[in-house]
């Protein structure tokens, strides 16, 4: 009788330094500058409720969050423990930045992405590439489609207003947005010579240029939105920030975007998040 195979051995996930790696990466959103209606180290852009401080007090308290939710990937967890996560995390942020919302999205999408890095490490031993974290997230799609929703969100009452995707269908069909446009434009950018500032800036403006922003959405409506989008895209047709007085560029959009009361914040975190799927490949 042929002996029993053995099943082959989960691989140790260091949930810790996941944990870290998005914490980072939040922080390196928050850092890079001129970002055009977003919070910065040196200024407030379109927010007159938070600063970069707001910022820092959010990614203190949702230092755990992280690590927790590649724990909970590691160990094959269902969707609904990471939603535990996830709402108790939401509750921590409110609680540190006195009932500002500085990182939902995040806490959602580079939540499930943390997860998912660890999942695929447990799985295969190996570090996987930004694409294949994205597409294991549908791991937990069944349930994520399922789960409820707080109608009264500004997300969700754009996304019933205007019928457009948000975050929930993006992760349900493993982030394309961040497939095929925020890794590949981002791994380009830093191939291609771009510093880490430069690089992040481009891939942002590259996101506006073509997400469907519900945060812009919210401030601007559908008008906003367009407007929005076109300064993108004459932003990147200009070269983007492969062209010399990029800088000086953003910067005329940001005036413009502050002037409007708009901010990009659903493409920020998607920004948060490819940096988090790059930094991951070495780690």
């Amino acid at each position: 009788m042929p002996a029993l195979a053995h099943p082959h051995p989960r691989a140790h996930v260091d949930s810790a330094r996941l944990g870290r790696l998005a914490i980072a990466s939040l922080h390196a959103e928050l850092a890079c500058a001129p970002k055009p209606g977003l919070v910065t180290p040196f200024d407030s852009g379109s927010h007159a409720d938070m600063d970069a401080g707001t910022f820092l007090r959010s990614l203190f308290a949702l230092r755990h969050y992280f690590r927790d939710a590649a724990r909970a990937g590691a160990s094959a967890a269902p969707f609904a423990q990471l939603r535990r996560h996830g709402i108790a995390a939401e509750a921590a942020m409110l609680r540190a930045t006195g009932g500002i919302n500085t990182h939902r999205g995040a806490i959602f999408s580079l939540g499930l992405l943390v997860a998912a890095a660890a999942a695929c490490r447990r799985d295969t031993g190996r570090t996987p590439a930004a694409e294949q974290v994205c597409l294991a997230v549908q791991r937990w799609a069944p349930a994520v489609a399922s789960a409820p929703l707080d109608a009264n969100s500004p997300g969700q009452r754009m996304r019933a207003a205007h019928g457009v995707a948000g975050v929930r269908e993006q992760a349900i069909a493993g982030y394309p947005i961040l497939r095929e446009l925020g890794v590949p434009t981002l791994r380009h950018a830093l191939a291609a010579g771009l510093p880490r500032e430069a690089a992040l800036c481009h891939t942002l403006m590259r996101l506006v240029a073509h997400v469907d922003d519900l945060n812009l959405l919210h401030r601007g409506g559908a008008a906003g939105l367009a407007w929005a989008r076109l300064q993108a895209r004459d932003f990147i047709a200009a070269g983007g920030a492969f062209a010399p007085q990029w800088r000086v560029h953003l910067a005329a959009i940001g005036d413009g975007f502050v002037a409007r009361r708009l901010s990009p914040g659903g493409s920020a975190d998607l920004l948060a998040c490819s940096w988090f799927l790059l930094q991951q490949e070495a780690a």
